[in-house]
């Protein structure tokens, strides 16, 4: 089958629609979808009927609603499309009722108080703006996917859909009513676009089957730096081994059936690591699509007996995975308004956007870092292959340049386009684009996009775009509403544009992200630096915050509040994970090996010494393991006191900042620096647990 044919053909796309469904019918469905429109019950019958034949004749018993619950994960509960009838037989069926709302039991998702236990109604209904597809599994099942949002009996938002959606609704809105104040009279509808790139680890099957550290908390809670790690920078952009590409090629192949367009692929910075990246779709599709793609990744992984490691600093001591996030605005008459042109000084459209970026991000970098922060990330940013805890934005030379000479009130103009020539004939001159690129930023400008580069890799990309969607919202509102009451619009756009690089230009930064001059330089500024997870959520439940996504019906107040408290509590269950995988592992499985190997060596001293042999040697192991083994001990057992602490502990906040102090940034380290010493002292063949030599390079 050609890849044409694979591509999208397990989705029930607008090709799809077009051919099964009436024309008046396909007509008020994209209208629906276009326009945001109310879907008539008449049409969703139809298509319920047609999605369902589509289905079936694909090998489709079951149908779900698949929806993404405040895990981070998706949800789904699988029902037939059989029918009972009354002479004892049955039939297929499939309601536009059916189709348009389900009504999981809400209970047991997390809620953050906005739902009690006993209070388990919440529905689900159909996005049909991202379209159905079939999913199928390693027995054989194929089911519908339905992509929904899922809110509570009284309306509240229990998923990251519902709020993605709002968002996307919120910044559409702002942003018409700067181009329609900039004379625009064609664009109907302004879309955010992503295109997440995805990053991730590959190991052998049966070394995570040997690691519960791996299992139960997504990273390797111990081991010792390999004798090679990725100095040599040889991993980057490397030759893909031939297992590495078998499964790189079965994995675009179900991506693309699921109409996901993978696009790129290739070896990271450290051994092991990996990276696709797709073509942008719209916001709520690509958050669906990424979804797809790490639950794809998981599965297609397994095939080929490999685990796939989307924890944000699997192994320590190398690089981590992230997840850019791309985001640009796009006109439904094909715009980009994040497009400079060749003379950007001149493109007054662009440069209204660009200032209201810059505003935006320099107003509300603590909430833009609170939609990044995660137990996984903390090991992360900062970091040398991560952007800091620091947000700034990164502009490039040219349009720096063209913004500090428009503050100040001068003419400015780009430079020409120059070529680069190496000096060897037969190698082309080609045009060099007008910035580098800036590996360091968080949050960088790529040519007609935004890259913001915190987000971590395990996590659902609809938190950071549904507050990236409503912060700039309100940037963009504050601006149209200027120029709606403007005389002259054009000298009101000049004046919006010096003022906020006047009064933001402190959030620009081109230099290296990761020095300490930098860190020094930003709290001059005045830039917060926000390194936790716990201090970071903070930002969420500011006053600041809950008004600000209340303005824009993204979420309310008490969904907030449910958020801020969700994330707190998963913070805490994770280190308490960590805790006590660690501390099974340093009984069950160090302690007693290295007692092993502690006895093996004090009988060889003994042996030794009655042949007369000088033992200095083993006896200088012996003390320097005993050592080290009673002080694991002693950490073990303060690990253990301090998990124990922490758990008593009944208010959320002060739990985690407990988990945070007394677990994660202490005891939980020191515990780990005394066992990975073991390690470098301890003969392989008692080492009860895969190393990181062999887990990071026996692929």
């Amino acid at each position: 089958m050609e890849v044409t044919e694979i591509f999208g053909s397990n989705v029930f796309n607008d090709k799809v629609m077009k051919e099964r469904l009436p024309k008046e019918i396909y007509k008020s469905l994209k209208n629906t979808i276009l326009q945001d429109s109310t879907l008539k019950p008449e049409v969703a019958d139809v298509v319920a009927n047609a999605m369902k034949d589509w289905a079936i004749e694909k090998g489709a018993t079951h149908y779900t609603h698949w929806f993404q619950p405040l895990t981070g994960i998706t949800a789904e509960k699988h029902d037939s499309f059989i029918s009972p009838t009354e002479d004892g037989m049955v039939i297929m069926e499939f309601s536009g009722k059916q189709l348009i709302q389900g009504e999981p039991d809400a209970s047991s998702f997390p809620s953050g108080g906005l739902r009690a236990t006993f209070e388990a109604r919440g529905y689900t209904a159909w996005d049909c703006t991202s379209p159905a597809f079939l999913k199928e599994d390693a027995a054989g099942n194929t089911t519908l996917c339905i992509p929904t949002a899922f809110y509570s009996y009284n309306g509240e938002a229990l998923d990251k859909k519902t709020p993605l959606l709002r968002s996307m609704n919120a910044v559409s809105k702002q942003a018409l009513r700067i181009l329609k104040a900039l004379g625009n009279k064609t664009t109907t509808k302004v879309t955010a676009t992503v295109g997440p790139e995805q990053e991730y680890f590959l190991i052998e099957k049966e070394f995570y089957l040997d690691r519960i550290d791996l299992m139960l908390s997504g990273r390797s809670l111990f081991g010792a730096p390999a004798p090679k790690g990725q100095e040599l920078e040889d991993q980057y952009f490397g030759a893909i081994k031939d297992r590495i590409s078998a499964f790189m090629k079965d994995l675009d192949i179900e991506l693309w059936k699921l109409g996901i367009s993978s696009k790129t692929k290739h070896n990271e910075v450290a051994p092991a690591q990996f990276e696709m990246a797709p073509i942008f779709s719209t916001t709520n599709i690509a958050t669906d699509h990424n979804q797809l793609v790490m639950e794809t990744m998981e599965k297609v992984a397994l095939r080929h007996d490999l685990v796939c490691l989307l924890h944000e600093k699997p192994f320590g001591g190398i690089n981590g995975s992230g997840k850019h996030n791309n985001w640009s605005l796009g006109t439904d008459d094909g715009q980009n308004l994040l497009e400079p042109g060749n003379t950007p000084e001149k493109n007054e459209q662009f440069l209204i956007f660009l200032a209201a970026l810059i505003k935006t991000v320099d107003k509300h970098a603590d909430i833009l870092r609170a939609s990044a922060a995660s137990t996984g990330n903390d090991h992360r940013l900062g970091a040398n292959e991560a952007p800091p805890a620091i947000i700034s934005i990164f502009m490039g030379n040219q349009l720096t340049d063209i913004l500090e000479k428009l503050a100040k009130g001068e003419k400015a103009s780009s430079t020409e386009k120059t070529y680069l020539n190496v000096g060897v004939d037969t190698l082309p001159a080609f045009p060099k684009d007008n910035s580098d690129r800036n590996r360091t930023s968080p949050f960088a400008f790529t040519g007609n996009k935004f890259e913001f580069r915190m987000v971590g890799s395990s996590a659902s990309i609809a938190r950071p775009n549904m507050v990236l969607n409503t912060i700039v919202a309100e940037t963009l509102d504050e601006i149209a509403t200027r120029l709606e009451n403007a005389k002259d619009k054009n000298a009101e756009a000049t004046a919006i544009i010096k003022e906020i690089v006047q009064q933001h230009g402190r959030i620009i930064f081109n230099g290296n992200g990761y020095s300490q001059d930098w860190v020094k330089e930003a709290e001059k500024r005045g830039l917060p630096n926000v390194k936790n997870t716990v201090d970071a959520l903070k930002a969420f439940v500011s006053d600041k915050a809950i008004k600000l996504f209340a303005k824009y019906n993204v979420l309310t107040e008490e969904e907030s509040h449910s958020r801020y408290d969700i994330y707190l509590e998963r913070y805490a269950k994770q280190i308490n994970i960590e805790a006590m995988c660690a501390i099974d592992m340093v009984k069950k499985q160090y302690i007693p090996a290295i007692i092993r190997f502690e006895t093996m060596l004090a009988d060889s001293v003994a042996k030794v010494k009655a042949c007369g042999i000088n033992a200095s040697v083993q006896e200088e192991f012996l003390k320097k393991i005993a050592e080290l083994l009673d002080s694991a001990n002693k950490k073990l057992a303060k690990l253990e006191e301090n998990a124990k602490k922490c758990q008593e502990i009944d208010d959320m906040v002060k739990k985690a900042e407990a988990y945070r102090d007394l677990v994660a940034s202490s005891s939980l380290k020191e515990l780990r620096a005394d066992i990975d010493a073991l390690e470098n002292l301890t003969d392989k063949n008692y080492w009860p647990v895969p190393t990181y030599a062999e887990m990071l390079f026996k692929l």
